[in-house]
């Protein structure tokens, strides 16, 4: 995680605008969001795209989603490594008898 924020990092500061506000940066997580959603519409939901609508991969969508995410955390300072560090931590202590677990195989 950390090399992907070094890498966004440096395409980013490699231009004189560097990264957008904030409030750009979520806007532009909103419409990337609503592409990839756009996209599994259209694979498992009920309305699909026109003919004159471009089909998108769900990788180039999410890899999309990602970039700005990145971008995001890049321009707030957030390690997303930990901050994923820590959202798992809470999943496996709030949540931890909230969904079935499965079994465990033996090899016996």
């Amino acid at each position: 995680m950390e090399q992907l924020q070094r890498d966004v990092d440096t395409y980013i500061t490699g231009f004189k605008e560097g990264y957008f506000p904030p409030m750009e940066l979520i806007a532009r997580l909103t419409e990337e969001l609503g592409e990839l959603s756009r996209e599994v519409q259209d694979r498992y939901g009920m309305k699909k795209k026109k003919s004159t609508e471009a089909i998108r991969t769900l990788e180039e969508e999410t890899g999309d989603l990602l970039f700005v995410l990145i971008c995001f955390a890049n321009s707030q300072q957030i390690d997303l490594s930990e901050a994923l560090d820590t959202v798992l931590t809470k999943f496996n202590t709030r949540d931890k008898d909230r969904w079935t677990k499965k079994e465990e195989k033996n090899d016996d």
